[in-house]
């Protein structure tokens, strides 16, 4: 079946590939392992926002600018940009000391974007018959009214591959399938350690990763 996937990638990166080994993740090759051998992927949508640096993690943005080039050597992906806001905000503490003050100020920083630009172009993609078949790759729940309406809409049907250990109950009760993605695809779906873009540009995999 011709098949579309989109993928939220914050959501991917927090809920399945951050403090491990498989952050240099293919993400064409998981694609691949995941479907059937009789789904042929038409695109691969990739959902992010362009992360600022912060003085515990100064070296964030250039590995995530690496790990984008790396992406764009995939010929059937496109990379979507939302945006991150960050302010300093007053939060209550939750175990505040006797006698010590109740609030402090604390570094908020929100992706903005992605949730919406993804269902954005999944209703477009099916209104444009782009696809037979759907992946959402996320656990974002806010995602299953546009996978609802897919279903009722245009009668397409949309797989969720969650990243997370603990399923979104909503995402399952809107999926045509839903499917948990394990370590070992993860694992065996990495880009080689220096891969080339179209210019013949190395692209070396980030220290650490």
């Amino acid at each position: 079946m011709k098949t579309n996937i989109y993928i939220d990638g914050f959501n991917l990166y927090y809920r399945a590939v951050k403090g491990t080994p498989y952050r240099w993740l293919n993400l064409h090759e998981l694609c691949r392992r995941l479907l059937k051998p009789d789904d042929h992927i038409n695109r691969i949508r990739y959902f992010t926002a362009l992360i600022t640096a912060r003085p515990d993690d100064p070296q964030g943005p250039q590995r995530q600018q690496v790990y984008i080039r790396a992406l764009e050597t995939i010929p059937c992906l496109s990379v979507h940009h939302g945006s991150f806001l960050t302010n300093t905000r007053r939060m209550r503490l939750a175990n505040p000391s006797p006698g010590g003050p109740n609030t402090a100020e604390v570094i908020h920083t929100e992706e903005k974007g992605s949730d919406v630009n993804l269902a954005t172009y999944l209703l477009m993609d099916a209104f444009d018959q782009d696809f037979e078949l759907a992946v959402v790759l996320s656990g974002d729940s806010d995602l299953a009214y546009p996978i609802e309406v897919v279903h009722r809409r245009f009668r397409l049907p949309v797989i969720v591959w969650d990243p997370g250990r603990l399923p979104g109950q909503k995402l399952r009760q809107v999926a045509s399938f839903h499917k948990q993605i394990r370590p070992s695809a993860l694992r065996d779906s990495q880009f080689p350690p220096v891969l080339y873009d179209v210019q013949g540009r190395p692209i070396t995999k980030p220290m650490g990763w």
